[in-house]
Parts: C-alpha cells; sequence; structure tokens
C-alpha cells in the first residue's frame, strides 16, 4: 500500500481515484478479490515469462539459423505435449480436490492426493518414455536423421516435465501462484537460455541437439528444486502424519481431464506438428516464431484460468450458483478486453518483432493476423473448459474438444498441402473459433451461464441451476 500511495502522489488528478479504488479492490479479504490477485500474479509471470522465451527464441534461433532452429522447436513442442499428457489429468485433479478438501480440513486425503498425484505422473511418464525409447529402436529409420538424437534426449525430459506440472497444480491450489507458475515459466527458460549460451561458449556446435541437451538439463534443475520448495511448504501446512488415498475417486475425474486436456493441447500444438510432418524444419522455425509471438495475447487467459479453477471449485462446493454465474461473467471480461488490447499491440509490432529472429522470419507477420481473430474469440468466452470441469461436466468437455480438434486436423491436413504456411494458419484460426463456440452452448445448456464477455452479469444466469 506505501509503494502505491507513493506513485498516486506522483499522477495526475484525475487518475488518483482509479488507482484508490484499484488498491482497495486488490487489497479486500473477498474470495473474488483474492482470484484477481492470483490472476495479476498469473498474468506478471508470463509477461516476465514471454520476455524471456522471446529473447531466449530470438538467442537461439540467430545461433541455430532456421533449420536447427527448427528441429528443436518442432521436438520441444512433443516433449511439452506429451509431458503434459503423461500425468493423466491428476495435474488439474488435484486443482479440483485439494481446495475441497482443505476445506473440509481433511489432510489425510491432502497428503495422499498430493504424494498420489506425483508418483503416478512419474510412473505414467517414465512408461511413456521407455514405449519411445523402444519406438526410435524399431522404428528410428523411418524418421528423418536429423530429428532422431534430439527426440532420444527429449525422452529423459518427459519424469520432469510431468512432475512439474504436478507440482504447478498443487501450488496454485493452494493459494501460492508463484511458486507454481515461476518454475515452469521464469525459471526453466532462463536456464535453457543461460545453458545453451555457455554450452556455446565453450565450444559446443550451433545445433538442435546441443539445443536439447540445455533443456533436458533445465528440466531437472528447474523441477527438482521446484519439488523441494513445494514439498516442504506442504509439511510445514500439513504437517507429517497418515494418508488416506481414495484413487479410484480421483483417477475416475483424472480421466475425463486428461482427455479435455489431451485434446486441447493437441488442438493448441497440433498445428506445429502437422507443418514439422509435412513441410521442412525452415518453414516449422517461421510458423513457430509467428505463433508464439501473437501468443503473447494468450497470457491474459491463462492468467485469468489460473486465477478462476480454485474459485470456480469453491463456489461448486458452496452451492451458490448465482454466485458461480457471477464470476464466471466477470471471468470472461477479464479475458477478453485485456486480451484485445494486448493483440493489438502485439500484431502492430509483429514484423520488427519477427524480424529479431532473422531476416526470413517476417514472413510469418500475416500468419499473425489470421491467428489473433481465432485467438480474440477464445478470449470472449473466457475460461469456459475450467468452469465445466470444476462443475463436473468432463465428459461435455472431452466431446466438445473431440469435436474441435477434428475440426482442426481436418483442416490442417486438407489446408497446409494447398496453402502451406498460410493453410496452418486458418486452419488453427477456424478450429479455435469452434472451441469458443462450443464451449459458449455448452456452458449455457449445461449449467444456464451465458459465458459472453459483452454479456452483463445480471444477464449470465439463463435459466435456474439444472437438478
Amino acid at each position: 500500500m506505501a509503494v502505491v500511495q507513493s506513485a498516486e502522489k506522483r499522477l495526475p488528478a484525475r487518475l488518483r481515484p482509479l488507482v484508490r479504488a484499484l488498491a482497495g479492490r486488490l487489497s479486500a479479504d473477498d474470495p473474488t478479490a483474492g482470484a484477481q490477485r492470483m490472476a495479476m500474479m498469473a498474468f506478471a509471470v508470463r509477461v516476465v515469462s514471454a520476455g524471456i522465451a522471446f529473447l531466449s527464441q530470438i538467442v537461439q534461433a540467430r545461433l541455430m539459423g532456421e533449420f536447427e532452429y527448427g528441429i528443436f522447436v518442432f521436438v520441444w513442442v512433443l516433449v511439452v505435449l506429451f509431458g503434459n499428457l503423461s500425468c493423466l489429468g491428476f495435474h488439474t485433479a488435484v486443482i479440483r480436490f485439494l481446495p475441497r478438501y482443505d476445506g473440509d480440513r481433511e489432510r489425510n486425503e491432502i497428503r495422499g492426493l498430493t504424494a498420489t498425484a506425483r508418483i503416478f505422473a512419474m510412473s505414467s511418464a517414465s512408461l511413456l518414455a521407455l514405449f519411445g525409447f523402444l519406438f526410435l529402436k524399431l522404428l528410428g529409420g523411418a524418421i528423418e536423421p536429423y530429428y532422431v538424437l534430439p527426440l532420444f534426449l527429449a525422452l529423459f525430459a518427459l519424469p520432469m516435465i510431468a512432475l512439474g506440472d504436478v507440482l504447478d497444480g498443487t501450488a496454485r491450489a493452494s493459494g501460492w501462484p508463484m511458486i507454481g507458475l515461476s518454475p515452469t515459466y521464469i525459471i526453466r527458460p532462463t536456464l535453457i537460455l543461460v545453458f545453451m549460451v555457455l554450452a556455446v561458449v565453450w565450444g559446443a556446435p550451433t545445433t538442435a541437439v546441443t539445443a536439447m541437451q540445455a533443456a533436458l538439463a533445465a528440466s531437472y534443475v528447474t523441477t527438482l528444486g521446484q519439488f523441494l520448495l513445494v514439498t516442504w511448504r506442504l509439511r510445514k501446512r500439513y504437517d507429517v502424519g497418515p494418508v488416506t488415498i481414495d484413487f479410484l475417486a480421483w483417477f475416475k475425474v483424472a480421466l475425463p481431464i486428461f482427455l479435455i486436456e489431451g485434446f486441447s493441447f493437441f488442438l493448441t500444438n497440433s498445428d506445429v506438428v502437422i507443418v514439422g510432418l509435412y513441410l521442412k524444419p525452415e518453414d516449422v522455425a517461421i510458423y513457430f516464431a509467428a505463433a508464439k509471438t501473437m501468443a503473447l495475447m494468450q497470457f491474459v487467459y491463462f492468467a485469468v484460468k489460473a486465477a478462476a479453477a480454485p474459485r470456480f471449485s469453491s463456489l461448486m462446493r458452496e452451492g451458490s450458483h448465482a454466485g458461480l454465474a457471477g464470476f464466471a461473467a466477470t471471468a470472461s471480461r477479464w479475458s477478453f478486453w485485456p486480451s484485445l488490447v494486448v493483440g493489438l499491440l502485439v500484431l502492430a509490432a509483429g514484423r520488427p518483432l519477427l524480424s529479431l529472429f532473422g531476416p526470413a522470419f517476417s514472413a510469418g507477420h500475416m500468419l499473425m493476423a489470421i491467428l489473433f481473430v481465432g485467438s480474440l474469440t477464445k478470449a470472449l468466452v473466457g475460461p469456459g473448459e475450467t468452469l465445466l470441469t470444476m462443475a463436473g461436466k468432463q465428459m461435455l468437455c472431452v466431446w466438445l474438444y473431440c469435436a474441435a480438434l477434428t475440426v482442426n486436423i481436418l483442416l490442417n491436413v486438407t489446408l497446409i498441402p494447398m496453402l502451406g504456411l498460410t493453410g496452418a494458419a486458418m486452419a488453427t484460426a477456424a478450429a479455435t473459433m469452434t472451441e469458443a463456440l462450443l464451449l459458449h452452448v455448452a456452458v449455457r445448456r449445461s449449467l444456464g451461464i451465458t459465458l459472453f464477455a459483452l454479456v452483463g452479469t445480471t444477464r449470465s444466469i439463463t435459466k435456474k441451476k439444472p437438478a
């Protein structure tokens, strides 16, 4: 508050009431203000992360060139994708159950849930890595030779990616957003850049293999450090004691979440993967740079989603349908208006930003404009899938994302051979718009809530809560 008061004195008089109102709102003790603070912290983490990741990508693209950089980003997207999927939904199931257990003071269940989620994610990721090694051993000849060694290294990172995602969910569910988000989005990309630069300075070749080695080392250092910190915080809050494991109940919730987030992750990353299957590594590099630059606007959506999930869970436990509808409407506005502003700014600066990667990357500016339309449509409905998941409508989300992913893949495999990178951007934007429309309809029909940023809170309830 002292900082706010100091800043207020230096602002024009007409802005001071706005600053006082904002400071008062963010310092309030009610749950919505808490969600706002978490959203702002998540957004701040993603903004800092965006700067670090952007710098890292520019340095790597400049060091490696389009070909090697394209190999690295294609493999790294696969690592993050399958590492997250190998959690089988437990990283989000923790967010669903932990606030409820904490509210009911069921500490044995909390200890059992957090331990089970970690062990399960590590085990399933290790098993997936083993299958990956067998695949490379038996069918590696069918893969382009320049992908084989980076993929081999990437498999060692899978358990750490999975564990990191579970720790992220555990920390956010416990009200520790910085501990949950900063390792994955700030510390790891920073270490990847530092390790890569140090390796090159010490004489390593500027190749995708070197970049993958740096990413592997950064993943282990980051996740193990986060593991020690989260474990210490959990023991401090809940003490060491007996555990209660209700694996079947958790798995019944986690499995649909796995399907939802699996479809969602494929929906988000399938364009890069399919571009890598159809086109050359240079094209992957250009498309990835354009997509990730435009993805800066999605950090708003991510921040709102990170903050909304625990609040949705609490409101569902309280049985407050009016409160749930009101907060859902608020979350959609938190998502849309900042996304619009950030997206327009990024789009305006797109060509200079892309040129930092290298002269060839400026060709991706038109791709950014196409992707902007799809992302803005998604921002209109806010964290709809999170609302449905926290409300127990997991299977509805599964079918919704199955439909959106089908549209995505069909459009990508049709348009990429015809239109190249432009086809990939058009397919992704169309699939994202399909996802937004389906989310809006699903939330309205199943929960009686109008999830749309341009509709006021008082109009968000369209019918009584379903029985």
